[in-house]
C-alpha cells in the first residue's frame, strides 16, 4: 500500500485569471465520476495542493475508492459538484456516457462562464464539450496514458506519464500546469487526431492484456503449470526491445519465413482452441507485413508463409 498523501501547504486562494502563464494559485476542483481514473486524479490533485471540494460517485465500488483516496471530500450529486467546482470541473466517466453528462449539466444550469470543464476521455476531444462552451465554460481534454487500478498504488505510477491534451490556445498554459502538478508530461493532440490517438493506446495496452492471457491459456493447454513464470521474462524482454528497437526487435518463425512451423501452429490451435486462430492469423500476417517492410524478411522467403496465412479454408491436419 502506498504511503498516505501529503498535500502541499495551501497557497492564498485569492482571485486569479485561469489559463494565463502567470496563474499559480491553487484551484477549487470538483470531480464527476469516482471510477478508477477520477478517484486517483482527484487524490493526485489534492496531493498537489489543490482544493477538491466535492465528488460524485454513487456505486459501492466508488464509495470504497473515495473512502480510500479522498476520505475528506464530500460526495454530492453531479449538479452540486459542478456548482461547487469554482475553477475546474473534472469529468471522469465512461466514453459513451460523457456527452450525456455534459449536456445534462449545461441544460440544468450547473455550469458557469469562465469555469474550466475538463474530461479524461482518450477517445473524445473538445467537440463533446460543446454544450459547456455554449454556456461560456472553457473546454479541456486531459487523458492520462496509463492503466489504473483505483488504489493508492496508482499515485506512484503517475510520475512521468504522458497526458493526451487537446485545448484551445488560451487554455494551454493551464493545461500544461495541471499536467505538471500531476507529475506528467503533456502530449498535444489535435482534435481530429483524438480517435487515432486513442486507438493506438487501446491497441497497445488493451490488446496486450488479451494477447498475454491468450498465451497464458495456450500454455496451460500445453501442460505448463505456471505459464506466468514462463512468460514473464520473455514478454518483459520483448516489450523492452520493441520500445527500444522497433521492428528490429522482431524474432520468431514469422520473421524467418518458417511457413511449416506457422502451419503447425495453426493446425494445433484449430484442434485445441479454434477461437484463437483468427487472432493468431491476423497478427502473424501483420507481423509478416512489418518484417518485410523493415527488411527483416525477404519477399521471396515470405511467399510460402503468406500462403499459409492467407488460406483460411485449408484442411486442418489433426
Amino acid at each position: 500500500m502506498s504511503a498516505p498523501l501529503r498535500p502541499r501547504p495551501a497557497a492564498p486562494h485569492g482571485p486569479a485569471v485561469l489559463g494565463t502563464p502567470a496563474t499559480s494559485r491553487l484551484l477549487t476542483v470538483g470531480v464527476v465520476g469516482a471510477g478508477r481514473v477520477g478517484a486517483v486524479l482527484g487524490a493526485a490533485l489534492v496531493a498537489a495542493g489543490h482544493r477538491v471540494v466535492a465528488v460524485a460517485g454513487g456505486s459501492g465500488a466508488s464509495r470504497a475508492r473515495l473512502a480510500l483516496l479522498l476520505p475528506e471530500v464530500p460526495r454530492r450529486p453531479v449538479a452540486a459538484v459542478a456548482h461547487a467546482a469554482a475553477d475546474l470541473l473534472l469529468i471522469a466517466v465512461p466514453d459513451d456516457a460523457l456527452a450525456g453528462v455534459v449536456a445534462d449539466l449545461a441544460a440544468h444550469g450547473a455550469l458557469r462562464p469562465g469555469q474550466v470543464v475538463a474530461h479524461t476521455s482518450g477517445a473524445h476531444g473538445l467537440a463533446v464539450l460543446a454544450p459547456a462552451t455554449e454556456v461560456g465554460a472553457r473546454p479541456l481534454a486531459l487523458h492520462p496514458a496509463m492503466t489504473f487500478t483505483g488504489t493508492p498504488d496508482d499515485l506512484a505510477r503517475l510520475a512521468g506519464i504522458s497526458y493526451g491534451v487537446t485545448a484551445p490556445a488560451e487554455l494551454r498554459p493551464l493545461a500544461a500546469r495541471l499536467v505538471a502538478d500531476l507529475g506528467g508530461v503533456p502530449e498535444w493532440v489535435a482534435e481530429s487526431d483524438r480517435p487515432l490517438y486513442h486507438a493506438a493506446l487501446a491497441h497497445g495496452a488493451n490488446h496486450l492484456v488479451t494477447l498475454v492471457n491468450e498465451a497464458t491459456d495456450r500454455l496451460r493447454d500445453a501442460g505448463v503449470a505456471r505459464p506466468e513464470k514462463v512468460l514473464a521474462p520473455l514478454l518483459r524482454a520483448a516489450l523492452e526491445n520493441a520500445l527500444r528497437l522497433g521492428d528490429d526487435a522482431l524474432t520468431g518463425p514469422v520473421s524467418r519465413g518458417d511457413a511449416g512451423t506457422v502451419q503447425r501452429h495453426l493446425d494445433r490451435l484449430a484442434a485445441t482452441a479454434p477461437e484463437s486462430v483468427p487472432a493468431y492469423r491476423a497478427l502473424a500476417r501483420r507481423t509478416a507485413d512489418r518484417a518485410i517492410a523493415a527488411g527483416r524478411l525477404r519477399p521471396v522467403d515470405a511467399q510460402s508463409l503468406l500462403g499459409v496465412l492467407a488460406d483460411s479454408n485449408r484442411e486442418v491436419a489433426l
